[in-house]
């Protein structure tokens, strides 16, 4: 069977990996690619490696562009995509499946989205993260079946994934305090987007690292609490220190988070054993398990070159006897499991199809 889809935000990074990874999907047929001020332009302009798509005309983001396809992926800024979800859902015809690659729809608690955006809240969606835990469980079942019923779809934030997947095993298996969780990422250029600000130019970036958002003010802050919440942790139990700094590097993320271990694993005869096997349980081991999470074997340590354009993680932990803490590590692209790969992955729950339908999982290297 065959689906049409329309990609909204086309022109940006985000949109282009939509596009690349719908692009050899065998299940879909890319409509309308829509856009702002890039209306009116040639697709090829904003993404030459797009050569199938290349002469395609970029159109307005409206309903009457998006209407009547059988899916909507939207790549657009936070704050913009809930109006526009808004009005197709309003519009006479079916209404299609809406997956926002977006914030608006991300978070459960609309404090929180005031605190953090101070936009009107949107509203929750079916969150799109398969593997999250839920409490109570080894393995990430309750949220495939929520994705596989569900008609509107809100993508996690990119830094969100990585912290995500490194720490809910520590989490659900309550063996990390959830109240000193501490979070420090290497972020590629790309997540920042297209805009053109001088400290994202070539001369400022490159040889040079730059902490952005500290101190408590970055807006994926209470996405990680809401899913460590999800994955077993307290309502309020949850602290993190979140720390994000990005370095020369186009894409990816590299996500180091450190949490003390409680009373029980610090007696443990073998600590480091008691984390990997938590963490082997839920992700299993490589190619057996999470399809797209890789544990890797004890002492190697993931690497973002080694995820660059896919839709893989990969996850690692081990046991600081000195400072009594789990470091649990992750690596994604942040335009590939960071964003559309999620996007396709919880789109092929929701449509029947086999997840990895369409996700690419092998690297390239150098």
């Amino acid at each position: 069977m065959t689906w049409t889809a329309a990609v909204a935000g086309a022109t940006g990074y985000a949109g282009g990996e939509v596009l690349r990874l719908l692009s050899a999907h065998p299940n879909i047929e890319i409509g309308a690619v829509t856009g702002s001020s890039s209306a009116g332009t040639r697709l090829g302009q904003h993404h030459p490696h797009l050569l199938a798509l290349a002469d395609r005309e970029v159109t307005p983001t409206d309903v009457a562009h998006l209407a009547g396809h059988d899916i909507v992926l939207l790549a657009l800024p936070h704050g913009v995509s809930g109006a526009i979800t808004a009005a197709l859902e309003e519009a006479p015809g079916r209404t299609p499946i809406l997956i926002d690659c977006g914030a608006d729809h991300r978070l459960t608690d609309a404090e929180a989205w005031n605190s953090f955006y101070g936009t009107e809240y949107a509203g929750a969606w079916t969150y799109g993260m398969p593997e999250l835990l839920h409490a109570g469980e080894s393995e990430a079942l309750a949220q495939r079946a929520e994705l596989a019923s569900a008609g509107r779809i809100a993508v996690p934030g990119c830094n969100v994934t990585a912290v995500t997947l490194a720490a809910q095993p520590g989490i659900a298996a309550e063996l990390i305090d959830p109240g000193r969780i501490n979070a420090v990422l290497a972020v590629g250029y790309s997540g920042a987007g297209k805009v053109l600000k001088p400290h994202l130019t070539a001369s400022e970036a490159l040889g040079s690292a730059q902490p952005y958002a500290v101190g408590g003010t970055h807006r994926h802050i209470p996405e990680i609490i809401q899913n460590l919440q999800v994955a077993g942790a307290a309502p309020g139990a949850v602290h993190l220190s979140f720390t994000p700094v990005l370095v020369p590097m186009s894409r990816g993320i590299l996500a180091t988070v450190t949490a003390p271990v409680t009373a029980e694993v610090r007696a443990a005869a073998n600590p480091d054993a008691v984390l990997r096997e938590t963490w082997q349980r839920v992700y299993g081991t490589t190619g057996a398990g999470e399809p797209l999470i890789h544990l890797l074997p004890e002492g190697v340590w993931p690497v973002t070159g080694a995820v660059a354009g896919t839709g893989l993680a990969t996850v690692q932990v081990a046991y600081d006897a000195g400072a009594g803490t789990a470091v649990m590590i992750c690596a994604i692209d942040n335009l590939g499991k960071g964003t559309a790969s999620a996007a396709i992955q919880s789109l092929n729950l929701c449509l029947g199809l086999s997840e990895t339908t369409g996700v690419i999982k092998e690297g390239v290297a150098p």
